[in-house]
């Protein structure tokens, strides 16, 4: 009896544990199914860069991380970097969580790499007033090329002319085989996201051969977005209760009474968007050469090497993230090295003229200005010129006046001085170190004092010197001197 109710005992301790743990289950499931859902809110207003794309990025992480309903990007964007834009798509893609582009607010645009992005999105909206496409890679699209039979738009007849498919090409198509090969690369891509999530395959050609462009309402009936917004709130609502497809499952948003998480921008954001810049990489770059200079021509000075190695290695990390032309940075490395060959070697301007000429080549062919966001202004480059010449001829000149000039301490800068003798100098016969019978004078020399240098020194002569003479230093030996008499 006493084990049956041992067993009794701990059947019903057991037995309590497990309903009380239930009850926490269920009341922790209860609690999540009531608690309001939580969409994360970020914006891409500008280009689509390395330090945006990080952001959103790792929006989406954390999104992922605490299973959010949903992240809402907001975009209002010209275009931007090709490598930034695949990054950020392939997030996307990768994504456990929804992610809804809306292109706002009124007067937005989803230009260029906006356009991808739109695709890539389980849901795309718009607001009103606003427009997407013109998807032709910028820098392969050049002005006034004649046009190609395999790269033609479409021909349009009278009755066609309304139809956002067949509006005229602002652009001539390129006709190099790297073009076609870059447009045909980008075609495919965009056809590739239209089919993943269902959207018009026949317009994500016409954008990018063609740079189609379509309003909010266009959009919608071509079936490129999935809806028109006012604002966040419309938009929340009326994506409520559909149902997208997460990684082939299928998922039903609750986003009607959301709570909106706003992202901020970080140290992090504001670094890479501080050194992305191209003026600023460009700046770090320059002024890093400059604290390099100074330490080469100042050697031990260690601040200015430091400093320097900091500011190039900053510039160029900016520099990798951007659409860089590496043999403009060469012509800029080359003209400085020019202008400092002429202040060390005049060739009378032979040598500055075509280092300032490399100078300024390379700073303009640096950037691709076609990109979006991406280039340097005129102005900075004509600045960092002038600068770049002055402090060249300024402080290379300074520097080797510096080391051209009479030294005037320590040991060389006694060498002649003037003094004057304090006594008669007195002769001294050496015999010779062998023990030869018949003394032979070896060498001669006149001993004396003598002042120089605010003291008394000993001093040694090949010539007569009387007291009170002017002699100059010609050699020190120790703690004598070698003097001469002065004329």
């Amino acid at each position: 009896m006493r084990h049956c109710y041992k067993a009794f005992l701990l059947f019903t301790i057991f037995a309590g544990i497990g309903a009380l743990t239930m009850s926490g289950d269920n009341t922790r499931a209860l609690a999540a199914s009531t608690a309001p859902p939580e969409v994360m809110l970020v914006d891409l207003n500008g280009p689509v860069g390395p330090a945006s794309v990080d952001l959103i990025i790792r929006s989406i992480e954390q999104a992922n991380q605490l299973d959010r309903e949903a992240v809402v990007l907001r975009i209002n964007t010209p275009g931007g970097l090709d490598k930034a834009m695949r990054d950020l798509v392939q997030a996307i893609l990768a994504s456990n969580v929804p992610i809804i582009t809306y292109v706002a607010p009124n007067g937005a645009r989803a230009a260029s790499a906006g356009t991808y992005i739109a695709y890539a999105s389980h849901i795309a909206a718009m607001a009103p007033a606003t427009n997407i496409g013109s998807s032709t890679p910028v820098s392969l699209a050049p002005q006034g090329l004649p046009s190609t039979p395999g790269l033609q738009p479409p021909k349009q007849d009278d009755d066609a002319t309304d139809s956002p498919l067949a509006k005229p090409s602002a652009t001539a198509p390129p006709v190099d085989a790297m073009s076609k090969k870059v447009i045909n690369d980008a075609v495919a891509y965009l056809q590739g996201l239209a089919e993943l999530r269902g959207r018009n395959i026949q317009w994500a050609e016409s954008t990018v051969r063609d740079g189609a462009n379509l309003r909010a309402s266009e959009a919608q009936a071509l079936g490129v977005i999935d809806l028109i917004a006012t604002d966040i709130n419309a938009l929340l609502q009326q994506i409520d209760g559909r149902s997208v497809t997460i990684k082939s499952n299928q998922k039903v948003l609750r986003t009607a009474n959301a709570v909106i998480t706003v992202v901020e921008s970080d140290w992090r954001h504001d670094l890479l968007e501080t050194i992305t810049d191209p003026s600023i990489a460009y700046g770090l770059l320059i002024v890093g050469l400059y604290a390099l200079m100074l330490e080469f021509y100042n050697p031990g000075l260690i601040i200015p090497a430091m400093t320097g190695i900091i500011l190039i290695l900053l510039g160029a990390y900016g520099l990798q993230l951007l659409p860089v032309n590496y043999a403009g940075v060469a012509l800029v490395v080359l003209g400085i090295i020019l202008l400092v060959a002429e202040v060390i070697t005049p060739t009378f301007g032979v040598l500055g003229i075509g280092g300032l000429a490399s100078f300024v080549l390379g700073s303009m062919i640096m950037f691709d200005s076609d990109v979006p966001g991406v280039s340097l202004p005129i102005g900075i480059i004509a600045g960092f010129t002038l600068t770049t010449g002055i402090i060249v001829v300024s402080v290379v000149g300074l520097a080797l006046r510096a080391r051209n000039a009479k030294v005037v301490s320590g040991t060389e800068a006694m060498i002649g001085a003037q003094g004057h003798a304090l006594s008669t100098f007195k002769s001294i016969t050496h015999l010779p170190a062998d023990d030869s019978s018949a003394p032979q004078i070896q060498d001669l020399h006149y001993f004396g004092d003598v002042r120089a240098f605010g003291e008394i020194w000993q001093a040694r002569s090949q010539s007569p010197i009387s007291s009170g003479d002017t002699i100059r230093v010609e050699a020190i030996d120790g703690l004598t001197l070698d003097v001469i008499k002065e004329n």
